[in-house]
């Protein structure tokens, strides 16, 4: 080991995740002569054989030009509505693969991937036979179905693929992985017309005339024939020569070297009279830190005109002093405008200066973590503009314009139910700008991070949060903000918590739910996937580094007795370079410190924004406005709904009560409701009428007739849900609860609090409250094999509605212990 320069590791996450066919090496695959001959290194090995920890003095690595395989590729599957498409024949004949060639590689995507092979070689020594596995190094193209979902648009062609030009999208894959050939070409002739809805897996042929960046979304011009010839013509030279210090495989000969395009040539009498020719400024991205520069400088789409990395820095032409200052202008960074500079008239010396260190490469320093001091120091400095929420797509009066013509009770009712979309949100302008800023942030930092979101239900946490994905989808449309992938996942919408690894999977890989249905993959699988996606062992998306964003909604639901679900999304944003954003909206502030594990905790970070219950004021902004909405395209004189006495009243009500939107909008459109028939505006008595009606709903006259044992037990298991933070609750702590509450809320009206009731009695009230469907209880054969204890009890009717009834039946003590 001595002198041995262990290279630093390249992460390979974002790129496609390999999926080896079953193993065929021995006399079906053959390897050309060897080229090359050196000592083995770590990346040259196997995963299998890493785990053996090998000498790598006892092994040596050889490099060939190529290796002859039958094809095996095999059908293509796919997940959902679409069926696999069988080849012909799961062998295909005799072929060689050479360096150079354009390949299918076996992914996890739906379809095959796209790359080219820039490496072949073979390990050889202790622990591996003669007749070992053949490693592939590949370049990846990208299909424009595998972009990021939320990008700018830009026209595409059927069979149009886009060229990685970063040297991470490298990856080394197994000789199994590698499908067939394929071919792809800039020639005109090859690109088909464009067109959106065709399936683009279903062609060998591919037109390539862009390079991507992933992580700006940014398009270069490519020429991938030439570039191919160019990187081909230096392979044989270093084939032939074999010169000292040169890796093997050398990946930064398939890197595209990026300069700006440039004007055409001047005349020749404009060449004559420019003295002595300069080169042309080209700004070579070949390194991390040079992309990285080039994406802070030109963060719009603009294309690039991408350089082969061998083309001769002077080629020939000599541009005059204004098109050098405009290639000058797009690669620097921007400065104070000057004159410019005559050619041929020397230049004022300058004072000499302390020559400064060299910057170091930005890949080998350690990038600071989102919450960090230095992170938050940039954010200082560089926040951002708040702007206010964008009108949403199908607001109220969009949809009022569709019908409902001059009723204004009709109206009024409409724009007033629970589920009507408004196209701006009252009184939430401050906590909207909050989240847009910490999101634009992160996707702008390219960096992850966890964003606590939390307060009482009905005051606009999903809204707001919807609100600001709505602006950042546009923004990225737009090229204002970098390309990303959203997903939403509510608790109360998946039938258990682990099926949230699904959803986050289908998001991440680029899956098209709508085209071709939920993936059928197990939560077991999609974790160990999503572990390997963002640990960076293995890229998935085939598109690069775009971040994705994902709305937990109903946290409270997604809490387990392990906590591992919420544990996971809440670390893989702590991964260097995961671009995984997780909005959590819960219902209660304290649910970290009260329910959370410490290393779950740690996790959330210190982001945290609570949006306080809605004030009487508010609530009577938040009905006037949508009532004004109601009135878009009415005549001035047209009659009111609902009076601004009745808008108070109810406002007040509710805001003495919990502060809920969607409660106050509920009474005010009943009392719309009510009013329809006499054709006048509601009072104050119409609104009275309402509540009094909401308040003896029939959840409220049931929970009035139960015994005092009954409405104990429901208290009880409440109070469990709000301490556990789960829904499921062990029937040995309900009964454990029981017993305290009846120490607390007992009188001589109601019981004996010196009498305890028995198990068997307490079973007997569960049994009465599972007869009328109030609790639900598991059921089974696992569950029978259980202790009684250890059976799972959970409550059927809605929690406000309960803690409401039994505060108003039970009185202040109640009240008191049950915190309404």
């Amino acid at each position: 080991m001595a002198g041995f320069d262990t290279p630093r590791r390249k992460s390979g996450r974002y790129m496609p995740t390999v999926s080896d066919s079953p193993s065929t090496y021995g006399a079906d695959i053959v390897p050309s002569a060897s080229l090359y001959t050196c000592q083995s290194r770590p990346e040259d090995f196997t995963d299998e054989l890493l785990l053996k920890e090998p000498s790598l003095e006892a092994h040596q690595t050889h490099f060939y030009a190529s290796f002859t395989r039958r094809s095996n590729r095999g059908p293509i599957r796919t997940y959902g509505k679409n069926k696999s498409r069988p080849r012909t024949s799961e062998t295909g004949p005799l072929m060689v693969f050479s360096v150079g060639d354009t390949v299918f590689v076996k992914t996890e995507s739906n379809v095959p991937s796209v790359a080219v092979i820039t490496a072949v070689w073979k390990v050889e020594g202790e622990d591996v036979s003669e007749k070992g596995p053949i490693r592939v190094r590949v370049h990846w193209f990208a299909r424009p179905s595998q972009l990021p979902p939320h990008r700018a648009k830009r026209e595409f062609y059927e069979n149009e693929v886009l060229y990685h030009y970063h040297i991470d999208s490298c990856k080394t894959v197994s000789s199994s992985s590698i499908l067939g050939p394929c071919k792809v070409s800039s020639s005109s002739s090859a690109a088909a017309v464009p067109h959106r809805s065709k399936d683009d897996s279903s062609s060998d042929d591919f037109f390539c005339q862009s390079a991507l960046n992933p992580q700006r979304g940014i398009y270069y011009e490519l020429n991938w024939d030439a570039f191919r010839e160019d990187a081909m013509r230096a392979l044989a030279e270093r084939d032939e020569n074999k010169p000292e210090g040169v890796r093997w495989p050398d990946d930064d000969l398939w890197t595209v070297k990026l300069k700006p395009e440039s004007k055409p040539k001047r005349a020749a009498k404009d060449k004559k009279g420019s003295g002595r020719g300069s080169p042309r400024k080209r700004r070579r991205v070949g390194r991390k830190d040079d992309s990285e520069s080039e994406s802070e400088v030109d963060d719009s789409a603009d294309e690039f005109r991408a350089g082969s990395a061998h083309e001769d820095e002077d080629d020939g032409e000599e541009p005059d002093s204004e098109e050098e200052s405009e290639v000058e202008s797009v690669v620097s960074e921007p400065k104070t405008p000057s004159r410019k500079r005559k050619r041929g008239v020397p230049s004022t010396p300058k004072t000499p200066r302390t020559p400064r260190r060299p910057r170091a490469d930005k890949g080998s320093l350690a990038q600071p973590t989102p919450h960090s001091k230095a992170a938050l120091r940039r954010r200082k400095k560089t926040a951002l503009a708040v702007r206010p929420p964008p009108p949403a797509e199908g607001t109220l009066e969009l949809a009022l314009a569709r019908g409902l013509e001059g009723d204004s009770w009709l109206r009024a009712m409409h724009v007033l139910h629970v589920a009507a979309r408004p196209g701006a949100l009252p009184c939430r302008e401050q906590e909207y700008g909050r989240v847009l800023r910490a999101v634009e942030e992160l996707l702008e930092e390219g960096s992850g991070g966890c964003i606590y979101i939390s307060g009482v239900p009905g005051t606009g946490k999903t809204a707001t949060v919807h609100a600001v994905v709505r602006e950042l989808k546009r923004m990225a449309e737009n090229n204002e903000a970098n390309p990303f992938a959203y997903v939403e996942i509510n608790g109360l919408k998946i039938p258990e918590p682990a099926a949230a690894y699904g959803l986050l999977w289908e998001a991440v890989c680029g899956h098209d739910t709508a085209k071709d249905g939920h993936m059928k993959i197990s939560s077991k699988e999609a974790l160990r996937n999503l572990s390997k996606h963002f640990s960076g062992a293995e890229r998935v998306g085939p598109t690069g580094g775009h971040a994705c964003v994902v709305l937990m909604d109903e946290l409270d639901q997604l809490m387990t007795t392990k906590q591992d679900v919420v544990y996971n999304f809440f670390n893989w944003p702590t991964l260097a370079g995961s671009k995984l954003v997780v909005l959590a909206v819960a219902n209660t502030m304290d649910l970290p410190e009260r329910v959370m594990t410490g290393r779950v905790r740690s996790r959330l970070g210190m982001v945290r924004i609570n949006f306080q219950p809605y004030t009487t004021p508010q609530l009577e902004q938040i009905v006037k406005a949508r009532l004004a909405a109601s009135k878009a395209g009415l005549p001035a004189d047209a009659p009111d709904a609902l009076g601004p006495d009745a808008i108070k009243f109810a406002s007040m009500k509710v805001s003495s009560i919990s502060g809920d939107a969607r409660r106050v909008l509920d009474i005010c459109r009943r009392t719309v409701e009510l009013v329809r028939a006499r054709r006048r505006a509601a009072r104050i008595e119409d609104v009275k009428d309402v509540i009094k009606e909401m308040q003896n709903s029939p959840t409220a006259a049931f929970l009035r007739e139960l015994s005092f044992h009954e409405r104990l037990m429901l208290a009880a298991l409440v109070k469990c849900v709000r301490k556990e933070g789960v829904e499921e609750i062990r029937w040995a702590e309900v009964q454990h609860q029981h017993t305290v509450y009846l120490n607390l809320l007992s009188n001589d009206a109601e019981g004996d609090p010196s009498r305890r009731p028995s198990g068997d009695e307490l079973v007997l009230v569960l049994d009465a409250l599972l007869a009328s469907h109030a609790l639900i209880c598991e059921d089974g054969a696992a569950v029978a094999r259980k202790a009684e204890g250890e059976r799972r009890v959970a409550l059927n009717l809605e929690y406000a509605e309960v803690e409401r009834v039994l505060g108003e039946v039970g009185g202040p003590r109640w009240r008191n212990a049950l915190n309404v």
